[in-house]
């Protein structure tokens, strides 16, 4: 074990040197790796890296949720997102030796058709424009309530005639006691840079550290998740109207310390009435706060949704309303080979 534990450890401090340096210089791009995947997790925020279930689309949020409970498992999932953009993608796990797991995914963003123009600006036809990324996962049990876990994916951007690719790196860790149903994790999520440029310039990927613990509340059926994002910066302003009641008046910068503590965190609850089945809700101050110079509603920042497991298929789905003009709605299906089979 501790043979394990050193060299996972020394493989995991190897990888983040290597392509932090790589990611140094540039403006950020990539911003799809940033739309979680999970219906569980977009109903609790969409972000959220300790949720433990039976669920391999988890994964995506961190590397070491994968374990050998999801031997054989398959997930899908689809996402009608702002706009005319759609998500989908599949995901696959099983384990590998004692304490191992492995995984691979494939994850594709389409957003669509638009119109292409000449430097006047007239129409002179049409184009389209999707990112995919294709995910290897592994993860090892340290011990019996700890877990690391590696992300390694290749993503690849084609606008137009226009293409460009990434590799980057989610780099996790997961502490987990059933006793107490308590989950701890600390993840570094796409460390790592471009291999192919759109042009000139070298686009930086938006990396990111994450902290989140996720904890059920005695014998009730609750469970609360709190989770800290964008680790790396603590400042975090967003601007809004001098008048509230009027979007075109002059923007004011909102910059305090309360609202950037704020910024970090994501809040989750579920209502677990058995173990095949949960109700959640998320809010999301930095959403809320980002769509303040447009047209908001009430929903503005939170989020719903539910699941359920029947036999060897399990279903989510999960709803959110940025603000008035955009709907997001994201399903996912998964099923177990084996269960399948007996």
């Amino acid at each position: 074990m501790k043979f394990w534990t050193q060299n996972i450890l020394s493989l995991l401090l190897l990888v983040v040197n290597c392509f932090a340096a790589f990611a140094q210089d540039g403006t950020t791009a990539y911003q799809f790796l940033n739309v979680p995947v999970s219906s569980h997790v977009y109903a609790l925020g969409g972000h959220n890296i300790t949720i433990i279930d039976d669920d391999i689309n988890l994964v995506e949020q961190n590397p070491a949720l994968l374990g050998k409970e999801f031997d054989h498992q398959v997930g899908l999932n689809y996402m009608r997102y702002i706009g005319g953009t759609n998500f989908m993608g599949a995901r696959y796990g099983q384990g590998v030796g004692e304490h191992g797991a492995a995984g691979a995914a494939i994850q594709y963003f389409g957003y669509g058709k638009m119109n292409a123009t000449d430097a006047s600006g007239a129409i002179i036809g049409e184009f389209s424009a999707s990112d995919m990324a294709f995910t290897l996962t592994y993860s090892h049990d340290i011990s019996d309530r700890l877990r690391g876990g590696i992300n390694l994916k290749y993503v690849h951007s084609s606008y137009e005639t226009y293409s460009a690719g990434a590799i980057a790196v989610d780099l996790g860790v997961n502490y987990y006691n059933p006793d107490n149903e308590l989950s701890l994790s600390l993840v570094a999520k796409n460390l790592g840079g471009q291999v192919k440029k759109f042009n000139d310039t070298r686009d930086k990927l938006p990396w990111d550290i994450q902290l989140g613990f996720t904890k059920g509340l005695g014998s009730t059926p609750f469970r609360l998740s709190v989770t800290a994002y964008n680790l790396t910066k603590w400042k975090l302003p967003y601007y809004e109207p001098s008048d509230k009641s009027n979007t075109s008046s002059d923007l004011v910068e909102k910059n305090k310390f309360a609202s950037n503590l704020f910024r970090h965190l994501v809040f989750g609850i579920e209502y677990l009435p058995s173990s095949n089945i949960y109700i959640a809700a998320g809010y999301n101050y930095k959403t809320r706060t980002d769509m303040s110079t447009y047209k908001r509603n009430f929903l503005s920042g939170f989020s719903i949704g539910g699941g359920m497991k029947v036999k060897a298929f399990g279903f989510g789905v999960a709803f959110a309303q940025p603000h008035t003009g955009a709907t997001t709605f994201m399903v996912n299906l998964i099923t177990s080979i084996g269960e399948l089979m007996r």
